[in-house]
């Protein structure tokens, strides 16, 4: 018989990849909410494998014994309350992601935030902040 254990833990170690890439490589934002939703499903398939032994029941006492070999209920428990956390940060990123759409119009963070820095310095009544460094013109308009 093929052993599971292995691919379960391929799996969860696959999935926290592809969150962390997703959350670091994209820069449209409901690909990094998506991305920590894989995150998230990583960790708790990664400490609920941690836990797992096989062969092993509910610590439940039954006909007056306890069973011989019992699993932990505590990480369960832990990850049960990690889902209803996830659940809702998931959702007050979405809902965050519907409100910044509605003001600027896009969801790439890169735009998102060259808009925020301008409605910031237009509110206190600054310039925009540059850099020395930055570049004078673009690549288009050198090229023209």
């Amino acid at each position: 018989m093929l052993e599971l254990t292995p691919i379960l833990y391929f799996g969860a170690f696959g999935l926290i990849i592809i969150g962390l890439a997703g959350i670091v490589l994209c820069s449209h934002l409901i690909r990094i909410i998506f991305g920590i939703a894989l995150l998230e499903a990583g960790a708790n398939l990664l400490l609920l494998l941690a836990s797992f032994r096989e062969g092993a029941e509910a610590p439940i006492w039954v006909d007056g014994q306890f069973p011989a070999m019992m699993a932990d209920p505590v990480p369960q428990a832990l990850v049960l309350t990690a889902i209803v956390i996830g659940v809702g940060i998931l959702a007050l990123a979405l809902s965050l992601a519907l409100r910044l759409n509605r003001a600027y119009g896009t969801l790439d963070m890169a735009e998102i935030r060259q808009r925020m820095e301008q409605d910031i310095a237009e509110a206190a009544g600054i310039d925009m902040p540059t850099s020395e460094h930055a570049p004078t013109q673009t690549a288009q308009e050198a090229s023209t």
